[in-house]
């Protein structure tokens, strides 16, 4: 059963950062001396080395990797340009539309500026007008006025009819 210590590092000040030169061989004499014995008596470093050793063997079992070169940074930099470029491309298409619509924008808001300043400043007090719906039945007055009243005899009718007759023979 294997038992996971946490680790924080506050105790051991700063022997974390030397567990991987200790594996590689890297520390002598004094350094090297005082980390065996923490490690004697510290748990979280032991899980350390620990997983240290492991990540060692596997670093061990692949091949390195071959130097980039002297290019490597100055190729990826250009890569990066390039990349920028492209997307300034495709921004600068837009850039005519942007220009114009902050135009509009502008405009706009001036305009609005101006009518609010406008009508804050009026000092003509609106005149009372007639509803709209007593126009409205005025207009409706005009245009259609009240149908006559139905005939109420026959002598009525014939009168309607004599005076229509009469005006269609002239």
């Amino acid at each position: 059963m294997e038992i996971k210590v946490r680790f924080d590092g506050s105790e051991c000040g700063g022997y974390e950062s030397l567990i991987e030169d200790y594996l590689s061989g890297e520390l002598a004499g004094s350094e090297a001396r005082n980390t065996l014995e923490h490690l004697k008596v510290c748990a979280a470093c032991r899980a350390l080395l620990a997983e240290a050793r492991g990540s060692v063997v596997l670093l061990r079992a692949e091949d390195p990797t071959p130097d980039p070169g002297h290019a490597f940074a100055r190729n990826v930099m250009a890569r990066i340009n390039s990349d920028l470029r492209k997307v300034s491309e495709v921004a600068g298409l837009w850039q005519p539309f942007v220009t114009v619509a902050w135009r509009f924008a502008a405009s706009a808001t001036l305009a609005l500026g101006l009518l609010l300043a406008y009508a804050a400043t009026s000092s003509t007090a609106p005149t009372a007008q007639p509803a709209p719906s007593e126009i409205a039945q005025a207009e409706f007055h005009e245009l259609f006025p009240e149908p006559a009243a139905p005939p109420s005899s026959p002598d009525e009718i014939l009168m309607m009819v004599a005076e229509t007759g009469h005006a269609d023979q002239q």
